[in-house]
């Protein structure tokens, strides 16, 4: 076995594996352009000829974005079926990245015709990147189920890294220059993420190298199930952890429903109904603390690849030239960004910049919310799934309390950005108590040769949450109308809260059937 699975001694760099850096990284470009293509889609969509959009209705707008949101989480579960019997992970990670290169390109041609391709390009590759990307995290992990929580924590961070950038640079492109250059960038950095991952795979050791030549994970399933395995395991056991995942699973639905609004409704929010043109002390204001979120999670993140250098530079020394050309082109986009913002009296901010604000929460939050997974304040499964929705709930309850001054059928309004900020801390906070954690007891409640099958089942249910949030989304513009901006979010502020309470109850039983899991 690879000393890259056995040795604990490898936790070296801020208390993980370096090889779990190299996996941060890859998915954050992957997230950068897919976070960075969404934020302008539906803005793109839906705005005038002379913006430089195609002047779509909000619903067709949220409809299309529903069915490809939806899809790019079905199709992991054909994408790890692949890579178990075929091809490997890593192997399905590179083609995966390459195919969604190339669905960028297409995007950025500007055409109804490419736009489909596009679109269907993304759906496809990201079902070969996805789950197998995560499956090789599970597998560097699979000895130390008690570190998977920090883990996945802290892989969730590069997701939210990327969904940062991707933002900040995608939609400050797309609203200022053109929305074919928003795409394009999108595709030109997941261009550079398939390199530095394909040039850096030896340091995964066996973990997804072929699917013939599969990694010894007896003694991993031995600790994972210690406890049980000591008092002679019933007949049932798997299937009771299986039928865990399954409600896990049937609850994030509902979850996804209402946070995914986030590219879809409260894009429009923000775009139609927030006061976002500023002025004197208040756009001062603003220029500072954009400035502040630029440099400052850019910094952080710099800190952490030069510290992955300093480990890995000798055995993976063209990923790492990748990785340091890709952020040397971020930092000078970033610097241009605020070169021509900052010098601006009035300041009108875009209506993507608002959802930096969750992936900005995330590089913020994560380590806390990893550190208390990892002491003994660490809750069961089911809690953390119902303190994920009822912060979402309440997220939703402030959108509905500011935009209670909005008339009914008000087609435009100038609401306190403030609504949306507190909104979308809410929110990550929800999201950091449900989603990373989901992939960590997917990983230890399935067997190990089940794995990259089970995240793509795991996703499937991700992908019915996404078409639900633009289907639903879709109506905003008939419930506004009939009812008010604040009904329409109040739809999702009950829903969440109701099934968070429904998880507390279901919690003693849960924790039965997950016969020893922590």
């Amino acid at each position: 076995m690879s000393a890259t699975l056995n040795d604990s001694k490898a936790f070296s760099l801020l208390g993980h594996k370096p090889a779990l850096f190299v996996l941060f990284f890859t998915e954050m470009w992957e997230r950068f352009s897919y976070y960075g293509m969404r934020a302008i889609f539906v803005l793109f969509l839906t705005s005038t000829f002379a913006e430089g959009g195609w002047e779509w209705s909000n619903e067709r707008a949220l409809a299309l974005l529903g069915t490809y949101t939806s899809l790019v989480y079905v199709t992991p579960v054909i994408g790890g079926w692949i890579a178990d019997k075929f091809t490997g992970y890593q192997k399905a990670v590179t083609l995966g990245a390459l195919v969604m290169t190339l669905g960028h390109a297409a995007m950025a041609l500007d055409t109804e015709t490419t736009l489909y391709i596009g679109v269907g390009l993304l759906i496809i590759g990201n079902g070969l990147f996805k789950p197998n990307i995560t499956s090789i995290v599970s597998g560097l992990y699979d000895q130390f189920p008690e570190r998977k929580d920090g883990a996945f924590t802290i892989f969730y961070m590069g997701v939210n890294s990327g969904g940062f950038i991707g933002v900040l640079l995608c939609g400050f492109l797309g609203e200022n220059l053109s929305w074919s250059w928003g795409f394009g960038l999108a595709g030109i950095f997941m261009l550079l993420g398939m390199f530095q991952f394909w040039f850096g795979r030896k340091i995964f050791g066996d973990v997804g190298r072929e699917p013939s030549k599969k990694v010894d994970l007896s003694d991993a399933i031995e600790n994972t199930t210690e406890v049980v395995t000591k008092e002679k395991v019933p007949s049932n056991v798997q299937r009771d952890r299986y039928i865990v995942v399954g409600v896990l699973a049937f609850f994030v639905v509902f979850f996804w429903a209402a946070f995914e609004q986030a590219s879809g409704s409260m894009t429009i929010f923000a775009n139609k109904f927030t006061q976002r043109v500023l002025e004197g002390n208040s756009a001062s204001i603003f220029k500072i603390v954009d400035t502040l979120i630029t440099i400052v999670p850019l910094g952080i993140i710099t800190w952490v690849l030069l510290k992955l250098f300093q480990q890995t530079f000798k055995k993976i020394s063209l990923s790492n030239i990748v990785l340091g050309v890709s952020f040397l082109s971020v930092w000078g986009i970033a610097i241009w960004k605020l070169s021509v913002i900052l010098p601006q009296e009035t300041t009108e901010i875009p209506a993507s910049w608002f959802l930096i604000l969750n992936s900005l929460f995330i590089i913020t939050l994560a380590p806390l919310f990893s550190k208390v997974w990892e002491s003994k304040y660490n809750p069961s499964a089911t809690i953390k799934f119902a303190l994920g929705m009822i912060f979402l709930g309440i997220g939703f309850g402030m959108l509905a309390w500011g935009a209670a001054t909005i008339p009914q059928g008000a087609k435009t309004a100038s609401v306190s950005l403030v609504w949306l900020v507190i909104a979308y801390l809410l929110h990550t906070m929800g999201e950091l108590c449900l989603s990373p954690v989901g992939l960590s007891y997917v990983s230890k409640l399935v067997p190990a040769k089940k794995i990259g099958l089970m995240f793509g089942v795991w996703y499937l249910a991700i992908a019915i949450g996404n078409k639900l949030a633009g289907f639903v989304g879709g109506y905003i513009d008939v419930i506004v109308d009939k009812y008010s901006m604040s009904a329409f979010f109040l739809i999702f502020t009950i829903v969440p809260c109701l099934v968070g309470v429904i998880l507390i109850f279901i919690t003693p039983k849960m924790k039965k059937l997950m016969h020893g899991i922590h």
